[in-house]
């Protein structure tokens, strides 16, 4: 068990946390939520000791150990991946490096031989002898393979530096185990199976996760940070969004109540304050209007920007027809043959393990590649937009927010008009004469979404919008494409996100194309689409985001 007693932290006059009091207990697992800033990040390292808080403490149970999942993936680069998840046990490593270091030597004395007795007892106690086995298992099911185990991390991709550093974390049972944005860099099957190895892990989980899927899946219980505070909910992340929409309302309907009685005490007030036979009436209302109290509402640091795609007009009869579309980029062929006749009301998602693929047919379906060969065309009544994975190229100049939001917005509008728009955007106040060169990631994508917004267009196409994105901006993004009436092309690794919007799947392997008129989860349990996927890629291709 883990618990934090009284804790505060501040920087300068804004403060993250104060006076929290939250247990978190064995065989749950707690999503630790809020919005971007809110200090999730910062709360887990409190947890984990390495930051310490202004006021308060954290307390954990005796010779219980605390796993976390590294954020550096270089701190580890001269150790081989095997050697790397031991080390996520420091004692069992420690002791598994001088046994070692014991029996290598050419003469064996005494000494050595009572050490390493107690070596081997504390080995034994430790579950040592199936460390090695242990550490395979959570290898393979996070998608390290046998030949990579025995490389330094210096010799792998980010990727796989990140899987190996939730495998170390995982490792050795923890008492607590503390993991910040874990399903990044994961593919749909290590996602499924850390989702699967949570939901029977006995101890204690406290997780920080964009992913809507992955937390409704695996979380027991929500700690939202808001308000400066931390509130625990009992249920997944669902249940969390509905209790707390509930409660802001029910909040807003009794201070609803409590003015609409105090402006009729008031009226009646007024009107017989000056007549004899009503006086008293009056000075009672007096004294009730007195206490009456409108309870301020908190200001939360949740907030969702306001995402409404309309289109100028709706798409015709042909919207998009492309035949034999080939590309080859690198020396790589990452489309050949693909063809595609989109249907109206079409929202696709396109999935599979090459991401470079889909970014190629989205660049050429927007203009901005030329295929090697093939045709596509889009209908006479269609207008696009489209949102690009990479979008540095739209901020290079020195514009303040307003400038630059002004270069896509109608010819007529002006200043007011922008600066009206950016605060829906979440961009209000100063916030609007940012200059464009230090916005975050998140505040680009807002900006990108603003854009395409602005363009009426009737054909979305978005290639990994989520990133960067908090829960907030997720979600208003998700129901405004819930509720666009045109077409969209979309790829996207959030799960939630995919499941809710699309209502047609294509799936690009190397040995061809998939397309399925269903929604995502009818997709992935599809038996013939698994038999499809088995065929075309001979069983090497696990299907991803």
């Amino acid at each position: 068990m883990i618990s934090a007693s009284n804790v505060t932290l501040g920087y300068g006059k804004r403060v993250l946390f104060k006076d929290v009091n939250i247990k978190f207990t064995p065989g749950n697992c707690y999503g630790l939520i809020g919005a971007n800033g809110a200090g999730k990040s910062t709360f887990l390292k409190i947890l984990a000791g390495e930051i310490d808080p202004d006021k308060g403490e954290i307390n954990v149970g005796p010779r219980e150990r605390i796993a976390v999942l590294k954020q550096d993936q270089f701190a580890f680069d001269e150790h081989t991946v095997f050697n790397t998840v031991i080390m996520g046990h420091k004692k069992l490593y420690e002791i598994m490096a001088e046994r070692e270091a014991i029996y290598s030597k050419a003469e064996f004395s005494e000494e050595d031989g009572i050490r390493s007795a107690e070596l081997e007892a504390e080995f034994a106690e430790m579950n040592g002898y199936e460390a090695e086995s242990e550490a395979a298992v959570l290898l393979n099911g996070l998608g390290i393979p046998e030949e990579m185990r025995s490389m330094q991390m210096k010799e792998l991709e980010g990727g796989d530096k990140v899987r190996v550093l939730l495998a170390q974390a995982l490792f050795g049972n923890p008492d607590v185990l503390l993991l910040d944005e874990p399903t990044n860099h994961l593919d749909l099957k290590s996602i499924t199976w850390l989702e699967d190895f949570l939901y029977r892990f006995q101890n204690t989980v406290i997780v920080v996760s964009h992913d809507r899927h992955f937390l409704n899946q695996v979380c027991t219980h929500i700690a939202d940070i808001d308000f400066s505070r931390i509130q625990v909910y009992v249920g997944n992340y669902d249940f969390w969004y509905q209790a707390s929409q509930l409660n802001v309302k029910q909040r807003q309907d009794e201070n609803r109540k409590v003015a609409d009685k105090a402006a009729e005490l008031k009226e009646f007030i007024q009107r017989f304050s000056s007549n004899a036979s009503k006086a008293r009436q009056a000075t009672s209302r007096k004294k009730l209007l007195e206490k009456l109290t409108v309870e301020e509402m908190p200001v939360s640091s949740r907030k969702y920007p306001w995402i409404v795609f309309k289109p100028e007009r709706p798409c015709g009869d042909v919207i998009l027809e492309v035949q034999g579309l080939c590309k080859t980029v690198d020396g790589v062929q990452v489309l050949k043959d693909f063809d595609l006749i989109m249907r109206k009301g079409d929202k696709i998602a396109f999935v599979g393990g090459n991401s470079l693929a889909k970014t190629t047919l989205f660049q050429i379906l927007a203009g901005e590649l030329e295929p090697d060969a093939g045709t596509f065309r889009w209908g006479i009544t269609i207008t696009t937009a489209y949102f690009p994975k990479e979008n540095g190229d739209y901020f290079k100049n020195d514009y303040n927010l307003i400038e630059w939001l002004l270069q896509y917005s109608p010819p007529t509008e002006g200043e007011s008009f922008a600066r009206g728009f950016l605060g829906r955007m979440l961009f209000s106040g100063d916030e609007a004469t940012k200059k464009t060169k230090v916005l975050s990631g998140g505040e680009r994508v807002r900006c990108m979404l603003s854009r395409m917004m602005l363009t009426g267009a009737n054909a979305l196409i978005f290639d990994e919008p989520t990133n960067h994105l908090d829960l907030e901006s997720i979600t208003a993004l998700n129901n405004g494409l819930i509720a666009y009436p045109e077409v969209v092309l979309f790829t996207s690794h959030d799960h939630e996100f995919v499941s809710t919007v699309a209502n047609r799947i294509i799936e690009i392997t190397p040995g061809g194309t998939i397309d399925r008129v269903m929604s995502f989860d009818e997709y992935l349990e599809a038996d013939d689409v698994n038999a499809e996927r088995e065929k075309l890629c001979n069983g090497q291709v696990a299907l991803t985001l």
